[in-house]
């Protein structure tokens, strides 16, 4: 008897399908919540950081110091991934994928909730934004936990062939919920009145992050566990012995005799920082252009809050389109050539995408069409970058491996995107930095996909 005889076998369809929903939905409720908050920044920037404005300010009272200041509390809660990814990564190596989930799915429900309750700075002055931040700092904890455990729980479970698909939805569900933030902002700002919007009709998305946490929670509690690794003392055929063979990833999983545990560290530690490297292109790219782009229309260029926010739902339109289709290609050719396919792909057109978007005389209809592309890129490394992730860890580290590397690549290129794009837009006058910033990233994240081997995508998870 082999090896591979004694692994676990495939499980059954049915669970992957009930471990794909539970993953799916908790990525759902956490990107609903980024996608409000990306698309209220202005209003945000009104009602907490600009001290003369009140809460019934119009569009832009806050300014570019306010609305700088709102980008600040958004990175902050990506600064705090680290720590969730390392906290609940643990728990998820060590008690199981389900209690962590269900624990960081209530966490992230509880925080959008109240943050839709927060009185503003009109009502309590100084203490209205630091109220704010720390419900920033929890959610940004919680979803730190929430990527590494739900990307190991769809990999896991999934079919044989079937990695990329099943872990592209996780991308998808992230399409899926900037989507819900977007659209329910952009019908916010259909019905209400400006002043009844920045009085209390912006409340009103996160507070719907109550029901939506609630299924989440329902669908976690009948979770099962994914197949366990091979029993104490058998090498793992895909790992054990066979440095480097997944990926870059550690070599010597789980039962890999002969491997000192110090040696093992500083492998994990370079496998970290190599999938930072390969996923900062699409943490880059994504908020450039879903999230960060609405507000940077308005205080850039002077559009109205009602035209921008169009623009985050066509570039999610794009972006949840090319996302699943991605990741079932990733699984015949392999992950390499379809994310370097979107990573050179913003190299090239980001810049001709922005101009487009920047020109009086631009149709509507090509508009519409760069807005597409530009998601759609970024779906090209979105969808078989979960399933990458997954491949170059052991199971033993996976969520903590790759939940924290993901969390580190967000932390700086998606959290500091507005910030930095923002800041540097005001100081040098330029109204391209968005796409300056999108195409130097993914510049330096193809180098890093090059080191992708070819045939990671046919390989058993370790």
């Amino acid at each position: 008897m082999t090896s591979t005889d004694l692994r676990p076998a495939p499980p059954p369809r049915s669970t992957a399908r009930r471990a794909l929903l539970a993953g799916s939905v908790g990525n759902l409720v956490e990107w609903y919540e980024f996608g409000v908050y990306g698309s209220f920044a202005t209003v945000i920037a009104a009602n907490f950081f600009a001290p003369t404005t009140g809460s019934g300010a119009g569009p832009g009272a806050g300014g570019a110091a306010a609305l700088m200041a709102t980008y600040a509390s958004f990175a902050l809660a990506f600064f705090f991934r680290p720590v969730g990814a390392l906290l609940f990564g643990r728990l998820g190596d060590r008690l199981g994928r389900r209690p962590t989930l269900i624990l960081v799915v209530g966490l992230m429900t509880l925080a959008t909730t109240l943050i839709g309750l927060l009185p503003t700075q009109a009502t309590v002055g100084a203490v209205a934004p630091w109220l704010l931040t720390s419900l920033r700092v929890l959610q940004g904890i919680s979803a730190g936990g929430e990527f590494g455990g739900a990307v190991a729980l769809m990999t896991e479970s999934a079919p044989v062939g079937r990695r990329g698909l099943h872990g592209a939805w996780q991308s998808f569900t992230v399409a899926l919920g900037l989507l819900a933030g977007a659209g329910t902002a952009t019908g916010l700002a259909a019905a209400l009145s400006p002043s009844a919007l920045y009085a209390w009709g912006w409340r009103v998305p996160f507070l719907l992050a109550l029901p939506l946490g609630a299924v989440a929670l329902w669908l976690r509690t009948a979770l099962e566990e994914p197949p366990g690794p091979p029993p104490a003392g058998i090498p793992d055929k895909a790992s054990a012995g066979i440095p480097g063979k997944a990926s870059g990833g550690a070599p010597g999983g789980a039962g890999a005799p002969g491997v000192g545990e110090p040696r093992r560290r500083g492998e994990q530690a370079r496998a970290v920082v190599l999938a930072v490297g390969r996923v900062m292109g699409w943490s880059a790219a994504g908020y450039s252009f879903l999230v960060v782009l609405p507000s940077h229309l308005q205080s850039a260029l002077g559009v109205s809050f009602r035209e921008a926010l169009p623009v985050a739902v066509l570039a999610n339109l794009g972006f949840a389109a090319s996302i699943l289709p991605a990741g079932m290609l990733s699984d015949r050719v392999g992950r390499r050539p379809v994310m370097l396919a979107g990573a050179l792909g913003v190299v090239v057109l980001a810049l001709p995408v922005l101009r487009v978007l920047q020109s009086p005389g631009a149709a509507p209809g090509a508009k519409a069409a760069a807005l597409l592309c530009a998601g759609a890129l970024v779906g090209l490394m979105a969808g078989p970058g979960p399933a990458m992730l997954a491949e170059m860890f052991p199971r033993r580290v996976r969520c903590t491996g790759l939940g924290l590397a993901y969390a580190l690549a967000n932390a700086v290129f998606s959290g500091c995107a507005g910030l930095v794009i923002t800041a540097l837009t005001a100081r040098t006058g330029s109204t391209a930095v968005p796409a300056y910033y999108a195409a130097g990233v993914c510049a330096l994240s193809s180098l890093a996909l090059l080191t992708l081997r070819g045939d990671d995508h046919r390989e058993p998870l370790r």
